[in-house]
């Protein structure tokens, strides 16, 4: 199967649907991707009895860093693909996009290196260490990883609100 490389295909129908379509499906894949992680962490209780805490613990944090960085990855996409759809359409269709460029914008997101290093990210660091001083120091990568996942949660979101009020602009 061929990647895209925008929205926009060669099929008859209004430009700004197709992309706000295509946008609506690959939230839903984020979300759903990250849908998937949390819910493959929260089965992993059932696997304490059999699983020591230093094994369990680890797949933990591997899932949601997994998950966080399909997602991350997904958001990137997405705005590759809808720089490229926006540069083929009219100023007037641009001006109904706005809020979705926008919100590319104004919550940018910086590459998966950038993200897992602790260093860069002094405050997700502190706040998982702090973590796991109150819990249990084989939680710290957890939170920190978790911290991941909730800022790509928080960029869907405004996505799809953003989404929802263009839909309800062109209808």
């Amino acid at each position: 199967m061929a990647k895209h490389n925008h929205y926009l295909d060669d099929g008859l129908g209004d430009s700004v649907i197709k992309i706000l379509n295509g946008i609506d499906q690959d939230v839903e894949r984020g979300e759903d991707a990250l849908m998937l992680g949390l819910c493959i962490v929260m089965l992993s209780s059932t696997f304490a009895p059999v699983a020591p805490p230093f094994v369990l613990l680890p797949l933990v944090a591997l899932t949601f860093a997994f998950s966080a960085g399909y997602a991350r990855i997904n958001y990137h996409n997405m705005e590759r693909k809808l720089l490229r759809s926006i540069a083929r359409l009219d100023w007037h269709e641009q001006v109904l996009l706005s809020p979705i460029v926008a919100v590319f914008r104004d919550y940018p997101m910086e590459s998966l290196t950038v993200s897992f290093n602790p260093l860069k990210n002094l405050k997700r660091t502190w706040k998982s260490a702090l973590g796991g001083i109150f819990i249990n120091p084989f939680w710290m990568p957890i939170f920190y990883v978790m911290g991941m996942q909730i800022v790509e949660e928080k960029n869907l979101c405004f996505l799809n609100r953003a989404i929802i009020c263009i839909e309800q602009k062109t209808s």
